[in-house]
């Protein structure tokens, strides 16, 4: 049963500590005890160990139910709630102009509805394929379709403010979506301008074991047709961010290199499309980091080959040697094995004046180190719309021990009540983090 849970009794986080300088160097990376709202990171590209500078191994902490009265951890000042239970794997949270909060409840193939202020979430749309990105279409406050992105195609349904459940049937906007293998999310977002819409592709392995080899030629053939750096074989289409016009047409690669860009978002300020990106894993602990960034149309990020700039990837050496000066450095580097998904920008009012423009970026957890990393939601901490590099614990408190945890936060959005929204597919939650002094 799925239970929307308004009128739950609060329940005031303790008070943390205020934020201090960022950790650097080999402090910055950490693992999940050194967690807390207030602790910053900044991880350079200049901080990065060698690869297997540590074991790589395979080791997660078993889901457990909610412990009793247990609540994520935030600032002071601020208070978590959960609004809402009982869900298949929540993923992706997206807020409609009239305030309702939209939910790819992934793991039911269906998309909800949380309705702004309270009330039952109603099912807007079901009998989809792992849905997971939702956009609204035209930009601004009258949209007339939603589209949602499911694994191997996105559609989009007929949408009046205040919709709840969908007015018609789906049409199918791009269809052939590359799917299988190891990353089935698809998010989707546009152009402030409403002409482009962009739809992310995660790479179908690790990093690139089964594209085969290409000769020359055919190298330069394939890249005029789909961008510096554009995977092959198995990999075809994948680890890039396509974009298209809004009816499907002229589908084409905008950047390539990006391993798993799961989560998509506009820059306020400048308009620039973002990715929350999944690096690769099988180097050690350390490496390489995960990444938010701004994305330039054209760029190239580096996967399989490289990493985090020219840094060669062993299980590659050698291999296209020509990309490695024009491998992009993304802005913000994140405790490597994370695992980004859900992004954001604050342009709320109810926060303090000093997070507007503000990145969130839900970290949902390590698997591929030797002790847990990610398991929360790190704020990008931002200086006149560009970003510092640093990022900063937000919501935490989700990992009990090395061996056990209750939450793993996957999609964020601010709601038109100025409060951060945030799900977490373990428990099948949704939280609302709100300032309440």
């Amino acid at each position: 049963m799925i239970r929307r849970l308004w009128a739950a009794a609060l329940i005031l986080v303790p008070a943390m500590a205020l934020a201090d300088a960022p950790k650097t160097g080999a402090a910055a990376f950490g693992d999940w005890r050194a967690d807390r709202p207030g602790a910053q990171r900044w991880i350079r590209p200049g901080d990065l160990p060698a690869p297997y500078a540590t074991e790589s191994v395979a080791t997660q902490p078993d889901v457990v139910a909610r412990p009793k009265n247990r609540v994520p951890q935030v600032p002071p000042g601020f208070v978590a709630e959960r609004v809402a239970e009982g869900l298949r794997i929540p993923r992706v949270l997206r807020t409609a102009p009239n305030g309702d909060i939209f939910l790819a409840e992934s793991g039911a193939g269906q998309i909800r509805v949380l309705p702004a202020g309270g009330g039952e979430p109603a099912v807007f749309a079901s009998g989809l394929n792992r849905p997971f990105g939702i956009a609204f279409y035209p930009p601004g406050p009258d949209p007339h379709f939603v589209y949602v992105a499911e694994t191997d195609k996105v559609v989009r349904f007929p949408y009046g403010a205040g919709d709840r459940q969908a007015r018609g049937k789906s049409a199918v906007i791009v269809k052939g979506l590359p799917n299988g293998g190891s990353h089935w999310t698809r998010d989707i977002a546009f152009s402030p301008d409403g002409s482009k819409l962009f739809v992310s592709v995660g790479s179908a392995s690790n990093a690139g074991e089964r594209m085969g080899q290409k000769d020359k030629p055919a190298i330069a053939e394939w890249e005029a047709r789909h961008g510096m750096g554009a995977a092959w074989g198995p990999e075809a289409g994948r680890a890039a961010v396509l974009t298209a016009d809004p009816d499907g047409a002229n589908l084409r690669s905008f950047a390539t290199g990006i391993r798993n860009c799961s989560g998509l978002a506009i820059e306020p300020a400048s308009g620039a499309l973002w990715c929350a990106t999944n690096e690769r894993d099988g180097l050690g602990d350390n490496l390489p980091p995960d990444y938010a960034t701004s994305v330039e149309e054209g760029a190239f990020y580096g996967w399989p080959w490289f990493y985090i700039g020219a840094n060669q990837d062993p299980r590659h050496d050698g291999a296209r040697a020509d990309l490695g000066a024009r491998v992009t450095v993304p802005d913000v580097l994140i405790q490597p094995h994370s695992a980004p998904l859900g992004i954001t920008f604050y342009e709320g009012e109810a926060f303090p004046q000093d997070y507007r423009g503000d990145g969130f970026v839900a970290l949902h957890g390590s698997w591929n180190r030797g002790k847990p990393t990610g398991y929360k939601v790190v704020r990008l901490l931002m200086k006149d719309g560009k970003p510092t590099g640093a990022y900063e614990d937000f919501m935490t408190g989700f990992v009990l021990s090395d061996h056990s945890l209750w939450g793993r936060p996957v999609g964020v959005t601010t709601g038109k009540d100025g409060a951060l929204y945030v799900s977490e597919d373990a428990n099948g939650s949704v939280w609302r983090v709100r300032k309440v002094k």
